[in-house]
């Protein structure tokens, strides 16, 4: 049995931020409920409040409801139409496919002064001869009946035939009231004798082993044929009837699940005892590591679905391996080398929905710049000079110029004869040069040439 519970209009008033203290609408179809509660306490603003496909026998519990203008019943096993006094607002009321009998409840209705449509198709009081003048005249406030306007020439012969037809109404509903009562009493005369005959022969003869064997071994048999049984043969398309044919139906799907329930699959092994990573992947995704050196970082490409929502994936980046959760399966890989979890990044392309994750590894390779040789070596070397003068003098070098003397800049290098020495090598290139200042014998001085200095 299922109960009207406030968390069921919860949910299903969404389209109000689940507040139902001025929820304005609510549909409670095909929920299986068996009685009417609570809704006149918690939804007083309620307007429109749909209850059909429901295995609801009675209307009760929406007297407080004043500003209800539709009320949905159909397909329900509502016998009497009653208790909507109080609905001063009520302007529609479905009772498609009921089983209302008693065509005078409808008399109840005569205080909903705003009532315009009814809607009373598939109950057994349409079969009644008089039924549409019956309601007509004990409801002028209608406009149609079951789909149909009214028009005011059937109103008024309507009102005019009340008393012949309400005496007629009556009579038919006793009939109707007898007829249902001898057909169930029929019924239970039948079940009660296929009962006795049953238990007479199991007393009478008693099953051995063998029968026994035979009767477990033909169970799936049987339990077809009470099943073809129940549905092929004829009942009364009565309350109970549509009762016992929805609990039947709930039994049975409980007991397909029951059957059909899966075994609780093991948790699966992602890290050994020893502290193994295991590499998984149970989404089944051809995925793609890739390490770039320029920057250090190990990249890993997961070509998940395009149209996935984000908020269906987990991302967990740990030094030594990563693990991605897509719609409870997971993705698990050992990276080659360690990363830093917290400067890791996640990227979803908005293209091909392709996930990108960008790990910077915790102790990368030292990148030295390149240089150029040839100046590192005349570096080296100059400082490798300097460094042999320090040495050798133990106090440190100065440049001391007298301002009492004239300094001819032009001949800063002093000229010396020119000697046939040996050549001393220059800090500065790996080619000999002359210690004098002599120039040679194919020199010409060209005076139009400035000095070099």
């Amino acid at each position: 049995m299922v109960y009207i519970t406030e968390d069921l209009i919860r949910r299903r008033s969404e389209h109000n931020e689940c507040q139902i203290f001025s929820l304005e609408e609510v549909s409670l179809h095909q929920q299986d409920i068996e009685r009417i509660e609570y809704i006149d306490r918690w939804c007083r603003d309620l307007k429109i409040l749909y209850l059909q496909n429901n295995l609801i026998p009675r209307i009760e519990n929406v007297g407080r409801l004043k500003k209800l203008e539709y009320l949905n019943l159909a397909l329900n096993n509502i016998e009497v139409i009653e208790n909507l006094e109080g609905c001063e607002s009520l302007r529609k009321l479905d009772l498609t496919v009921n089983f209302v009998a008693r065509l005078s409840s409808v008399e109840t209705l005569k205080d909903n002064v705003h009532l315009r449509e009814l809607f009373l198709v598939g109950n057994p009081c349409t079969q009644f001869e008089g039924y549409r003048e019956f309601v007509l005249a004990l409801l002028p406030q209608l406009k149609s009946l079951d789909g149909t306007d009214i028009t005011k020439s059937e109103r008024i012969r309507s009102s005019q035939r009340l008393e012949e037809v309400r005496r007629r109404v009556q009579e038919q509903e006793e009939e109707y009231v007898k007829r249902a009562e001898e057909k169930e009493a029929a019924q239970r005369k039948e079940t009660g004798e296929e009962t006795g005959s049953q238990e007479r022969e199991g007393v009478l003869c008693s099953p051995t082993l063998e029968k026994k064997q035979k009767m477990v071994e033909t169970t799936e048999s049987d339990e077809e044929r009470q099943e073809k049984e129940f549905w092929n043969t004829p009942c009364p398309f009565t309350p109970q009837s549509r009762l016992e044919a929805h609990h039947h139906l709930e039994e049975k799907r409980r007991a397909k699940e029951k059957n059909n329930k899966k075994k609780a699959k093991p948790p699966r092994t992602l890290i050994t005892a020893d502290g193994r990573v295991l590499n998984v992947n149970e989404p089944k995704l051809d995925f793609s590591l890739t390490e770039d050196d320029n920057n250090n970082r190990i990249l890993l490409n997961l070509p998940v679905y395009r149209h996935m929502d984000t908020s269906l994936m987990d991302v967990d980046v740990q030094p030594t391996y990563v693990r991605v959760t897509i719609k409870g399966k997971i993705f698990q890989l050992l990276l080659p080398a360690e990363v830093k979890p917290d400067s890791s990044t996640a990227q979803r392309s908005q293209a091909t929905g392709h996930l990108l994750l960008t790990m910077p590894r915790a102790q990368g390779e030292i990148k030295v710049t390149k240089t150029d040789r040839r100046s590192f070596l005349k570096d080296h070397r100059y400082r490798n000079s300097l460094d042999d003068k320090k040495r050798e003098q133990n106090v440190p070098e100065r440049l001391e110029v007298d301002s009492s003397k004239a300094m001819d800049f032009a001949n800063i290098v002093p000229h010396h004869k020119a000697t046939e020495g040996p050549l001393e090598a220059s800090p500065w290139s790996q080619t000999a040069v002359p210690c004098c200042d002599v120039p040679s014998e194919d020199f010409v001085d060209n005076p139009g040439v400035p000095p070099l200095i």
